[in-house]
């Protein structure tokens, strides 16, 4: 989770563009680490469904 920490009297744009800048890094880190390695897709499709209801679980437990 990206936190950006505004200091008094700073400019909301200049924040924000701080705040561009970081997610935009880190982003392209995700993207290095990920294409290191060759993975399949059904595995990758595996992941993302395992992902979902590992969310959705977290969901529901917040509800209840």
């Amino acid at each position: 989770m990206i936190k950006i920490e505004i200091k008094e009297g700073e400019n909301i744009e200049r924040a924000l563009k701080r705040y561009k800048r970081k997610h935009r890094n880190v982003q392209i880190m995700q993207n290095l680490r990920e294409s290191r390695y060759f993975t399949k897709p059904s595995v990758k499709r595996r992941r993302e469904i395992q992902k979902a209801a590992y969310i959705q679980s977290l969901r529901d437990q917040e509800e209840v």
